[in-house]
């Protein structure tokens, strides 16, 4: 009952409804005995914000609900049902250094062998700043001690093959220790963002995404009239990608793109999805 979703555009006004339309395919349904909890970071006015809640008890939690009068071009958000760690703000997704945002679902193989192997890889600096208990939060240390590692990690602007590679090696050394254990790699799906680009890494259950392009696409999210008040350039050049993974029985929305096996794809606010294996 997990749910990981991000969402990336040139109109920042328009993401909420984009979340909107695909409100049932998204929304999470509590399970017996499970209470989850929830978070949503986003980039406004050159600021990272974020809204997390660790209990949610209602039978429902809906993407709309969480992301309702939020205005961003990048946003992460996330359901959690903690496997890992306590339920409290400090466990709860998305986390941010700097200008980062990550978040995570599934589960590292054997974290609790492996976690003090893993944090006494981290620079002291990144080991001080891990505040809770999740292996989710352990994994985007990982990923910014890569980028530490490549003279990164103090720059405004890291281009999107730095990143990538960063978040590649830091799944390689994940399973490389898993495997040590007698374990397969780990089934994990991330996001992870900045300012000017969304990658996510699908290695767990089914992921997906969906753009909202062109004016039939901008039809279905101004249904309320709004497009004839657009210019033609102003839709034309409009473009919104949303990614999602765990979705109700494995099944993506009707329209939506899978994301093949153990990949990488960098997503933008103009480009195509650029795809790489992990």
């Amino acid at each position: 009952m997990a749910r990981l979703v991000g969402f990336i555009g040139n109109r920042p006004d328009l993401g909420a409804r984009a979340i909107e339309l695909e409100d049932r395919a998204l929304v999470v349904r509590r399970r017996e005995g499970v209470i989850p909890g929830w978070g949503v970071g986003f980039y406004q006015g050159g600021e990272i914000l974020l809204k997390r809640r660790p209990i949610d008890d209602r039978p429902e939690i809906s993407l709309v609900d969480m992301t309702r009068d939020v205005r961003a071009d990048i946003l992460v958000a996330h359901v959690r049902a903690a496997t890992v760690g306590s339920l409290r703000t400090e466990n709860t997704h998305p986390f941010r250094y700097r200008q980062w945002l990550f978040a995570h679902t599934g589960t590292v193989e054997g974290f609790a062998r492996l976690r003090s192997q893993l944090s006494d890889s981290l620079p002291q600096f990144l080991q001080r700043d891990v505040r809770g208990e999740t292996d989710s939060e352990i994994l985007f240390h990982l990923f910014l001690s890569f980028l530490h590692d490549s003279n990164q990690l103090d720059r405004p602007n890291v281009d999107a093959a730095s990143a990538r590679a960063a978040l590649r090696s830091s799944i390689a050394l994940v399973d490389r220790l898993c495997a040590e254990e007698g374990a397969g790699p780990s089934a994990m799906n991330i996001v992870v963002t900045n300012p000017e680009y969304l990658l996510v890494a699908h290695g767990g259950t089914p992921m997906a995404y969906r753009i909202y392009q062109g004016s039939d696409d901008m039809e279905r999210l101004l249904s309320d009239g709004g497009l004839g008040r657009m210019r033609m350039p102003d839709y034309a050049a409009s473009r919104l990608t949303l990614v999602a993974s765990d979705f109700d029985d494995d099944q993506a929305p009707a329209g939506w793109t899978h994301v093949g096996e153990r990949a990488i794809v960098t997503f933008t606010r103009a480009d195509e999805p650029a795809i790489e294996p992990i």
